[in-house]
């Protein structure tokens, strides 16, 4: 019996990971670019991505916050950009020091 439980639980397990993975809805895609973009932001020496406010409708990135060079600025779109899916970065970021 307990062998029977086992491998329903891995069962109910497996096709509940495939059904998330087979997700294909919009919701999704955005939830995966999210992800992606604030990853890539928050790991790059040049954004320092804590900051950065990130939004993604239908594919299409929003930046807002603060970094502190011009050089930051463009390297957090290109990074955005990078993401699969992305069709579009709008680059609301303003450069300069903490107000």
């Amino acid at each position: 019996m307990k062998r029977f439980l086992r491998y329903a639980l891995v069962l109910a397990v497996m096709s509940t990971l495939g059904l998330i993975a087979a997700d294909k809805s919009p919701a999704a895609a955005d939830n995966r670019i999210y992800d992606q973009v604030r990853m890539r932001l928050a790991n790059d020496p040049d954004v320092k991505g804590g900051a950065l406010d990130v939004a993604v409708k239908d594919g299409v990135v929003t930046i807002h916050g603060r970094v502190d060079t011009d050089k930051g600025k463009k390297k957090a779109e290109k990074l955005a950009k990078k993401v699969k899916g992305v069709k579009s970065v709008d680059n609301e970021i303003t450069v300069g020091p903490p107000q």
